[in-house]
């Protein structure tokens, strides 16, 4: 057992007073950790990073589905993968300073264990384990929504894995070319389950066609045709 102070402060500036001394505990303890002071093997936090992994894929997956009603589910999963790619959540893991409160083993520690993008991001889905366990899926939904805060932010801001539109746009603005036009050529079903047909054109010529539930997720569909079948009709 480790000083039963040591997460006095975290559990203060986190509000996680619902959270045992023996989850935290667990929820910070890397593998070197227990191997080296001969622990059992499940003393670690890879079990809570497992159960963190789903509670935060599930809580993301609603929370889009809910803020994009009219995306389609790739897109939908292709966002999804934004917020939880382990580079997203070691910044997270950064800005609520989680790497001083993990447990370690000399070797992980003298290599900077404590900075690693994957170290951090295992701690955060283990962290959000813990809290699972302790308050339940409302516990862990508000704790992820308030923290993943600025990610889901720059997602809804940025639209940052469908943006081929812009991608387009400045491939064509470095030659000096104007950008393309996109227009809808047909739309099918009915009012609240609509279908969309986009062609991208460029001088009168179509370079792109792509479809979706939404007309911007059919245009970027269409722009992404067209960067993959640039070289056919872009020219010299």
């Amino acid at each position: 057992m480790v000083d039963s102070h040591r997460f006095d402060e975290l559990r203060k500036r986190l509000d996680l007073g619902s959270v045992s001394d023996d989850l935290l505990e667990l929820a910070f303890t890397h593998s070197s950790y227990s191997r080296e002071h001969e622990l059992d093997e499940l003393a670690n936090n890879q079990r809570l990073e497992y159960l963190g992994d789903a509670v935060l894929d599930l809580v993301c997956a609603a929370y889009l589905y809910r803020t994009y009603p009219d995306m389609p589910e790739g897109d939908l999963t292709r966002l999804k993968a934004a917020i939880v790619r382990k580079s997203a959540l070691a910044s997270v893991a950064r800005s609520i300073d989680l790497g001083q409160y993990i447990l370690l083993g000399r070797g992980e520690e003298t290599t900077g264990g404590r900075r690693k993008a994957s170290l951090l991001a295992d701690v955060v889905e283990a962290l959000i384990g813990a809290i699972f366990l302790s308050t339940g899926l409302d516990g862990s939904r508000e704790f992820i929504l308030e923290h993943f805060r600025s990610l889901l932010e720059e997602v809804e801001s940025r639209e940052t894995l469908r943006d081929h539109k812009s991608a387009l746009q400045e491939i064509l603005q470095a030659r000096s070319m104007p950008p393309p036009r996109y227009r809808v050529i047909r739309t099918e079903g009915p009012p609240h389950d609509r279908w969309f047909t986009v062609e991208a054109y460029l001088n009168g010529d179509v370079i792109g066609t792509g479809e979706g539930g939404a007309k911007r997720a059919a245009e970027q569909q269409a722009a992404e045709e067209a960067l993959e079948t640039i070289d056919d009709w872009l020219g010299d």
